[in-house]
């Protein structure tokens, strides 16, 4: 039953090694039974109990204490500190979490209800200026503790950066100019296009919102804390900050780093072969060249398939455009698999 379970999970596309920890097995393990094709399941656990195992009475003192009208609505990590406080040790901080968790109590202990994140609609982009991301990052000044911030607005669909603005301080009012502005450049129309954005204020400000409004922009927010909500511009400011011409140095005044900006943006947007796009360039992908560019690649390789056809095991490479780009696409991921997984075992 359980390499049935386990099976049917990896054909649904999760880890075998992730899998098999949900049952308590290693992968190896499970690639044993299979060449035994199964048999009776001869583990025989541990032998002996562990030394310092809690007695069941320290384990009720623990449920006792943290269902208590003085504890009851808080986590074991200000329970254990107070009980400090009044000269009481019973368990450390990780011992009260395991045994409320195996008594199915590890949750929100308040009289509020608990908050919901819910993830974020997927956005689907099929060509240029459909779906935006954009965030903020911080620019090191010669000033210590003083940060020039830099506004990168990034096409999803063909990796263009749209717009790249750097500001003495953060504000929804320069975010809201230099978004109607890159409506304005692109000619964006009502309705038409998807703005995705982090939870901070400069992103939600009121101003900002007007100006989404006004412009007919549909605006989409990240998860509290969940950086990989937003990933285009993640990965934009890594590929920015790595670079080799980054400055070691930090910016002395706001026109060194706007000069900076606009020399990446240019290096990005025109010279930049973006693997994620069939290594083409964002501005040939998003002004309609790499059609004709991914042609020719596929002639390239086809000719020399021709030429020398015993080094050809497989296909030529894929060189075909990539039509549609996800943003938090809505799928079942391997977290969902797993638990799954844990419930029909």
């Amino acid at each position: 039953m359980i390499i049935d379970l386990i099976d049917r999970a990896v054909k649904s596309g999760a880890r075998l090694k992730k899998a098999a920890a949900i049952m308590g097995l290693s992968a190896r393990t499970i690639i044993r039974w299979r060449r035994q094709h199964g048999g009776q399941d001869q583990r025989k656990g541990p032998a002996t109990a562990p030394a310092n195992k809690l007695s069941e009475q320290e384990r009720q003192q623990i449920l006792d204490v943290s269902n208590s009208a003085p504890f009851r609505d808080l986590s074991p990590k200000q329970i254990v500190p107070k009980l400090a406080d009044q000269g009481v040790y019973m368990a450390s901080e990780s011992t009260f979490y395991r045994v409320l968790k195996e008594h199915k109590m590890l949750t929100h202990r308040q009289a509020s209800k608990p908050a919901v994140s819910h993830r974020p609609k997927e956005h689907v982009a099929t060509g240029p200026c459909q779906v935006w991301s954009w965030d903020i990052t911080y620019l090191k000044t010669s000033v210590r503790g003083l940060f020039f911030y830099l506004y990168m607005i990034v096409d999803v669909w063909s990796r263009k950066i749209i717009a790249a603005q750097v500001f003495a301080e953060e504000s929804m009012d320069h975010s809201s100019m230099l978004l109607a502005h890159a409506c304005s450049v692109h000619g964006v129309q009502p309705e038409e296009l998807v703005l995705h954005s982090d939870n901070g204020g400069p992103m939600k400000g009121a101003t900002m919102m007007a100006t989404l409004h006004k412009l007919g922009v549909i605006p989409s927010f990240s998860r509290p804390s969940v950086s990989n909500d937003n990933p285009y511009s993640e990965s934009l400011f890594r590929t920015m900050k790595y670079r080799p011409e980054y400055p070691s140095k930090p910016f002395e005044n706001i026109e060194q780093a706007q000069s900076w900006v606009d020399g990446f943006a240019f290096w990005y947007n025109t010279q930049h072969l973006h693997s994620s796009i069939r290594f083409v360039t964002p501005d040939d992908r998003h002004f309609g060249r790499e059609e004709h560019i991914l042609a020719n690649r596929r002639k390239v390789y086809e000719k020399a398939r021709r030429r020398n056809p015993n080094r050809w095991s497989k296909q030529i490479r894929n060189w075909n455009p990539v039509h549609q780009v996800l943003l938090n696409p809505e799928k079942w991921d391997e977290t969902s698999q797993m638990h799954c997984l844990k419930k029909a075992a």
